[in-house]
């Protein structure tokens, strides 16, 4: 049998990362084993342990994925044009990043499975999406959009904003998707308006 090429690694890894995520969040932790992920894609579990060692590997990778696939929603935001408009972009990004990825999302900010504890290493791997959003909002202060405050505090702010948007859309308690997007529209441009400069 002929040797996968690299790009059929890949899409198999993918592949597990999505079928370990929508057993996860259709059946719960009880249906997240090895072998039931591998007869979801149809391949044997010696590539499931190939890949990723052991189930707590494969929870690490699904972790990370989440944040790699957010980072890589908010790389296409804009960086160098209005401040607002850049930042309030990143919100929007956020959202389409869970709404993408609902079977990622839990594992990414909740804790659906009580002994799987995200590492240091894990946990500085993914804070280059964060430091996107401060990075964001310092430029809203630095040019006088928003009024004088620490960056990071304003993002801690604006994080649990969109977490908890975006938590309740993909619970259904925001209605359907143009009734969520109001929301999501009405809730980020009252919060800007709250940090806002008072003056020019």
């Amino acid at each position: 049998m002929p040797r996968p090429r690299v790009r059929d690694y890949d899409e198999l890894r993918r592949d597990l990362l999505d079928a370990a995520g929508r057993l996860l969040a259709q059946e719960g932790p009880q249906a997240l084993s090895t072998r039931r992920v591998a007869q979801e894609v149809g391949t044997s579990t010696k590539a499931v342990y190939n890949l990723y060692g052991d189930k707590g590997g494969l929870l690490r990778a699904m972790f990370l994925e989440g944040f790699a696939r957010l980072a890589q929603e908010f790389a296409t935001v804009p960086s160098g044009g209005d401040p607002e408009a850049d930042l309030m972009a990143l919100g929007h990004a956020y959202r389409a990043a869970a709404l993408a990825n609902p079977h990622l999302y839990e594992l990414m900010f909740g804790r659906p499975i009580a002994d799987f504890r995200p590492d240091d290493a894990a946990l500085a791997q993914i804070q280059g999406t964060f430091d996107t959003l401060v990075h964001a909002v310092a430029r809203c202060v630095d040019t006088g959009r928003f009024a004088p405050a620490d960056p990071y505090d304003v993002a801690v702010h604006l994080n649990a904003l969109v977490h908890g948007l975006a938590s309740l859309e993909l619970k259904g308690s925001l209605g359907d998707a143009d009734q969520a997007g109001h929301h999501w529209r009405v809730a980020l441009e009252a919060t800007f308006r709250g940090h806002r400069a008072t003056a020019p």
